[in-house]
């Protein structure tokens, strides 16, 4: 006679292997999303990616398109993955730089995220890439959100980086475009463009606590604000010819173009080089006293394109992520964000050391940092392809 085996044994082993499958199933999806976030932040620094990770990627095309806006047309780029016609929209838009959607991260990130499954449309905002944070962007970051909800047929995400997040956040909060908006992630984004201002010449941004975030403003932003509102920082006899020619060695300047800011530069007599010198001293209690003097002159300006007190009828959710060490838009920023964005709607914030302000190049980030990151752009990811 053999043993005796309870029936109640494989029964139990069966119940115990059905529910493994379902918590895998159940899990796949988060698992999945990971793991592409693994590859979206490799291809964003330039690692390579691992041979497992690309099983979880799709091959993108890249179609140049333009957009018939209502203000005019603009350039655009769409990535898509090959094997998804009907992936989930995406808009992504580029910073303050000249490259604007052709410059080089831009494109890397556009076409790691069209590589989890998206279809990623990158316009070219006319103001933003010609170092002017303007309030007719927000138009055509909604114009553009509307255009693309209407060709795909459902509502989009928009991640918005640097300036171009803040004003991501004031188009969704504007009822003729909110319907088209699925969600609004701001990367490196302001909250008070006054605030920002004066920053740059502090070295200091208050958080909401009421502690004061210290930091070394990086160049690049004070100069902006320069070429954008020149004319408060020439003589006051300066024929339109001379500005202008100031403009050009503070253009190439910034676009790190040190042959033809050199060649521009020698162009100019003796004084007005002196000038240019010293604008480009941050600084100096003389280029201070002017940022200063064109902040009080633009209160108005700054207003137009600060989400602080424009965010009342935001209704859609919100993923905030921004650099520890950012000294173009501080963190602190993000932080007044999340005090601005109504109750419920902000989901998901990190302030991360693993990224400055767009890079990747944070000081000593932890394994559990670079963790973190992966979770919120596996979070990202989550509310972009639902």
């Amino acid at each position: 006679m053999g043993p005796n085996v309870s029936p109640r044994r494989p029964r139990r082993l069966h119940l115990v292997l059905i529910a493994f499958v379902l918590v895998a199933a159940f899990c796949w999806p988060t698992v999945r999303r990971h793991l592409q976030a693994v590859a979206v932040l490799d291809q964003v620094a330039t690692k390579p990616v691992p041979g497992l990770l690309l099983h979880f990627t799709h091959p993108v095309t890249v179609t140049d398109v333009t957009l018939p806006l209502a203000d005019g047309p603009i350039r655009a780029r769409l990535y898509a993955p090959a094997d998804e016609p009907d992936a989930p929209p995406l808009v992504v838009l580029h910073g303050v730089h000249h490259l604007g959607m052709d410059e080089p991260r831009m494109i890397a990130f556009a076409r790691a995220m069209a590589s989890t499954g998206l279809r990623v449309l990158t316009p070219e905002l006319p103001h933003i890439d010609d170092y002017h944070v303007d309030a007719s962007t927000i138009t055509t970051i909604g114009d553009t959100a509307a255009w693309f909800a209407n060709n795909t047929n459902q509502p989009v995400g928009i991640l918005g980086l640097s300036f171009s997040g803040g004003l991501s956040l004031m188009a969704a909060a504007e009822p003729t475009y909110a319907p088209h908006i699925k969600f609004v992630a701001a990367v490196g984004s302001q909250d008070s463009m006054e605030r920002v201002a004066a920053f740059y010449r502090t070295g200091n941004d208050p958080r909401p606590d009421g502690t004061i975030e210290h930091l070394t403003p990086h160049e690049y932003g004070p100069l902006v604000i320069e070429y954008q509102h020149l004319q408060d920082f020439m003589p006051v006899n300066y024929t339109p010819q001379q500005v202008e020619a100031e403009r050009l060695v503070l253009r190439d300047h910034l676009y790190e173009e040190p042959a033809l800011e050199h060649a521009a530069m020698a162009k100019l007599p003796p004084d007005e080089a002196k000038l240019a010198r010293e604008l480009m001293d941050i600084n100096s209690p003389e280029t201070k006293a002017l940022l200063a003097a064109s902040e009080l002159k633009h209160l108005d300006y700054a207003t137009t394109v600060s989400p602080h007190g424009c965010l009342h009828y935001l209704k859609v959710p919100v993923y905030l992520l921004h650099g520890e060490g950012d000294n173009i838009i501080p963190a602190a920023e993000s932080l007044w964000l999340a005090k601005d964005i109504p109750h419920g709607d902000l989901k998901a914030m990190l302030i991360s050391p693993v990224i400055s302000h767009l890079d990747m190049d944070g000081k000593g980030p932890t394994m559990m940092d670079n963790l973190r990151l992966t979770h919120f752009f596996a979070e990202l990811l989550e509310a972009s392809q639902s």
